[in-house]
């Protein structure tokens, strides 16, 4: 069954000066996960420590407030706008004048999810979403922004998107097989379907679902429903109940703020295995 929870269940942890780690996604909490998802805040003028193991690869992904990410190559500065890819056995420190609030999500043992890992490890990289183009679905109103991709970050191990439901939209029911797969709401509410019993979702929940299990959302009538969803590996199946309700995406050639996008991405459906090479 899948595991639903709020962050603000979750007790967070003191690290470095004026902030706070929240385990969300750890071993003890889903047994078995080979996902780890932390949320991270810092007070304004606080700061902490960032340590990548060696042989896992990390991503931040900024959920409010600016802050400073200084590395042993230099400095750069993040945003809500940002998801910052963090290469294996990379140190860093997080520092916000303002505060600022992160994701953090690392997949340990990456090797085991990327055959590349080891030969090519991937190096830091940082990507603005919302300069990315935006998807639209071909059967209902709901909007794709890629978040983690192996062409943006340069590994197969993790996939990442942000996906807009308009209020009162309802996505097809469908599983995935392959991959390990969570959500995390970034704004609004919503109804997720998990093996058809349905769960209220709001801001801040986590949703993690295990292999094979059938799932579904649905905007609330009067919000708008948005969340970030992960999957690792990368590459892996989605079957749909109904072969009729393939979730397909097609270019829109604008980003989030409808300016000409960063890049271009073809139309793609959801059904394929294996990532678009423009994704």
């Amino acid at each position: 069954m899948a595991t639903i929870f709020n962050e603000k269940t979750v007790i967070g942890e003191p690290c470095g000066t004026g902030a706070l780690r929240q385990p969300l996604l750890t071993a003890a909490r889903v047994p078995g996960t080979g996902i780890l998802l932390d949320r991270l805040s810092i007070a304004a003028g606080g700061s902490m420590p960032l340590a990548v193991p060696s042989t896992s690869i990390a991503w931040l992904q900024g959920l409010g407030g600016d802050a400073e990410l200084r590395h042993g190559s230099g400095s750069v500065g993040l945003s809500e706008a940002h998801v910052a890819f963090l290469p294996p056995g990379m140190t860093a420190h997080i520092q916000s004048a303002g505060g600022a609030a992160f994701l953090y999500g690392e997949v340990p043992n990456a090797a085991r999810v990327d055959p590349g890992f080891t030969q090519n490890p991937p190096q830091f990289r940082l990507a603005d979403w919302t300069r990315e183009p935006v998807l639209d679905s071909e059967h209902d109103a709901r909007h794709r922004i890629y978040l983690v991709t192996p062409k943006l970050f340069g590994t197969k191990a993790v996939k990442g998107e942000m996906i807009i439901y308009p209020p009162g939209t309802a996505a097809a029911n469908h599983h995935h097989e392959g991959a390990e797969h969570f959500m995390y709401v970034l704004r609004g509410r919503g109804t997720v379907y998990a093996s058809e019993k349905p769960h209220p979702v709001r801001a801040g929940d986590v949703i993690y679902y295990p292999d094979r299990e059938r799932h579904y959302l649905e905007a609330a009538k009067d919000d708008e429903l948005v969340f970030a969803e992960f999957f690792a590996p990368a590459e892996f199946k989605t079957i749909w109940v109904n072969a009729n309700e393939v979730c397909t995406w097609q270019p829109t050639g604008r980003d989030i703020r409808g300016r000409t996008p960063a890049r271009e991405i073809k139309g793609h459906s959801s059904a394929e295995f294996l990532s678009p090479g423009d994704v």
